[in-house]
């Protein structure tokens, strides 16, 4: 039993020699555990300020890729509006419009043949006035000499 005691006594020294060991490891644990929430702090700050920024990028990206798609969607639907306007005009006006404007092409190619009957003969008619006045003129000329 002496042994024991001896031994406790032993064990108490120990224990007694651990708790300013512990008291210094708990103080080191408590400054450890306040810097550790300080830099949480400056970790939340800065993944805040990056979450922020990825969300701004990612709405200016998407807001330009559907403002190009819109962009890209609008040309698309010109050019089948100007493709279809084309095929209904080609398939369904023209023929339509041929048929109105040819006889209006006949009639006036009538006109332009027999609108002005009198210029054929106004043309012969200044002629042979010309010429006789030509003729008398030089007649008279010739005379006076």
């Amino acid at each position: 039993m002496a042994v024991a005691i001896g031994d406790l006594g032993k064990l108490l020294d120990r224990v007694e020699a651990v708790a300013p060991q512990l008291d210094a490891s708990q103080l080191a644990l408590t400054l450890a555990s306040a810097a550790l929430a300080d830099q949480l702090t400056a970790y939340e700050a800065r993944m805040a300020d990056i979450t922020e920024s990825t969300k701004l990028k990612a709405v200016q990206h998407i807001a330009q890729r559907t403002d190009a798609m819109a962009r890209v969607s609008v040309d698309a639907q010109a050019r089948a509006m100007e493709d279809a306007a084309r095929t209904a005009f080609r398939n369904e006006l023209n023929p339509t419009l041929q048929r109105v404007t040819l006889p209006l092409q006949q009639l006036a190619e009538l006109a332009r043949q027999g609108a002005r009957p009198w210029e054929w003969w106004l043309t012969h008619a200044a002629t042979a006035v010309l010429s006789a006045a030509i003729s008398w003129g030089l007649a008279a000329w010739f005379w006076t000499r």
